[in-house]
């Protein structure tokens, strides 16, 4: 089983962790809102066996091990792929498969939209595309944005423990999640103290509401500009199903290929999850090839 080794990318802006022989097909990996590299903990050795990759999954800014954006410069989800193309630029990438999970199936899906060029492929975990706002809801968006963003920041939250602040985690998650796929997120979320107290050391600017967001239209032109094979790979309990939005988002993509597997919205770091994940983007890795070699 690969074992991760930390790194750090874009001139030590951008914190990760890397499985695999630095000379083996390097993936990408974008995590979720509020997680970070170890997201990917549990499947990406996984991944390196069965298709003999390297897997890079960072830390998107403010998240994880990496910087914070400076005071005054906000975290809109199109900032984040400067951090995609910085790593890419650190790894001597020019073209590569993404492997993202929620925001970071977004932030995916925006990379290969804008610049098909540095995109071979897309594997996205419950998550396709943005979240959106009706043009209508434009305005009450803004004065969300900016009376969320004049608000005094509050301290981040401090725990006795690693217990505690997993719990704090399963306990006020946006979504479902359990201690032991929780686990992961927190520790590499945190900075021990001497005394074995943890603070948070995530960026409480990312909890501000969006100033502005694409509106459905947009969102759905962009998912439609993506001329990549797209792999997407759900959970039975995510947040995609039947939902209106999911529906015209698959619809729109030209080359994609859904899994609805058992599992919530972490599926891909479940322990009971994580596995047939692994079975299913490698089993569909294979067929690509395959029609590379006789394309």
């Amino acid at each position: 089983m690969s074992i991760a080794t930390e790194m750090t990318l874009a001139e030590g802006r951008l914190a990760a962790l890397s499985w695999g022989h630095e000379a083996a097909p390097t993936w990408l990996a974008l995590h979720g809102w509020l997680d970070n590299a170890a997201s990917f903990s549990r499947l990406a050795p996984l991944l390196v066996e069965h298709l003999n990759i390297r897997i890079v999954a960072i830390d998107f800014a403010g998240h994880g091990l990496s910087r914070r954006h400076p005071s005054g410069v906000d975290y809109a989800i199109w900032d984040y792929i400067h951090d995609v193309l910085d790593a890419l630029a650190s790894l001597g990438l020019e073209r590569v498969t993404l492997l993202g999970h929620s925001m970071g199936a977004g932030v995916s899906c925006l990379v290969a939209a804008a610049l098909p060029e540095r995109v071979q492929r897309l594997v996205l975990i419950d998550g396709i595309g943005t979240l959106f706002t009706p043009a209508e809801d434009t305005a009450s968006q803004l004065r969300k944005g900016i009376l969320g963003h004049r608000r005094r920041a509050s301290p981040a939250p401090r725990y006795p423990d690693l217990e505690t602040a997993v719990a704090a985690r399963v306990s006020g998650g946006v979504t479902p999640i359990d201690a032991s796929t929780a686990e992961p997120l927190v520790r590499r979320n945190l900075d021990i103290e001497p005394q074995g107290a943890c603070r948070l050391r995530t960026d409480g600017r990312l909890l501000r509401p969006s100033l502005v967001r694409f509106c459905p239209e947009q969102a759905l032109a962009l998912l439609g500009a993506i001329e990549a094979p797209v792999l997407l790979i759900e959970g039975e309990h995510g947040i995609l199903a039947e939902r209106d939005f999911a529906q015209h988002a698959r619809s729109t993509v030209r080359h994609l290929s859904r899994r609805v597997l058992p599992g919530g919205h972490h599926l891909h770091l479940e322990p009971s999850a994580v596995a047939a994940v692994a079975d299913s983007i490698g089993e569909h890795v294979e067929t690509w090839l395959e029609g590379e070699e006789h394309g």
